[in-house]
């Protein structure tokens, strides 16, 4: 048993919308392959767009990009990555 849980973020749900965040705290991320792009990000001189982890604002904690499961109403975003049959 040491594989260890899932987060699950819904991606079109507002109340996780507003939980999970880049790690400079935008909402305006979107997944993309395996990975994570934040609009906000790619508009500020320096900063890259693309990240690997996000943030839940209500503890704190970093969440990598393996380690998160989005799930959309029809179901998982990426079933290679987020495979199973929870919602």
């Amino acid at each position: 048993m040491g594989m260890l849980e899932k987060k699950t973020v819904r991606i079109e749900c507002r109340s996780d919308r507003w939980r999970f965040v880049c790690p400079r705290g935008h909402r305006s991320w979107e997944p993309t392959n395996h990975h994570f792009w934040c609009a906000s990000c790619a508009r500020t001189d320096g900063v890259d767009g693309s990240f690997n982890e996000l943030r839940d604002r209500k503890t704190g904690e970093l969440h990598e990009r393996e380690r998160v499961r989005l799930v959309t109403p029809t179901g998982p975003y990426d079933r290679d990555l987020d495979g199973g049959t929870e919602r």
